[in-house]
């Protein structure tokens, strides 16, 4: 138990942004999930795009926010994409 002022202050602040990374954290995992689901569901590729570039977008912003590291967004964004082109292949690339 924190006994002194500044280590009280210190868990009031872990825990204020505990609450908020696992915000991002969970609309990260959402946004991913949702991607997978309509890649498993659609034969559009545009659809399957759009999910794609929003799932890209909730990352990069869990990385600006400091959530994840760069690296880790480079890995997830990638893996992403890498199920889009086995699924679609270079013809739904745009041009």
């Amino acid at each position: 138990m924190a006994n002194t002022k500044s280590a009280k202050k210190s868990i009031l602040i872990y825990q204020r942004n505990n609450a908020r990374n696992k915000h991002f954290r969970t609309a990260m995992r959402t946004a991913v999930k949702k991607f997978l689901a309509v890649l498993e569901t659609t034969s559009d590729p545009a659809e399957a795009r759009a999910a794609l570039r929003n799932a890209q977008r909730v990352i990069n912003r869990t990385v600006s926010k400091g959530v994840i590291k760069k690296q880790t967004s480079a890995r997830k964004i990638s893996r992403l994409q890498k199920h889009f082109n086995a699924k679609f292949g270079q013809a739904a690339k745009p041009g």
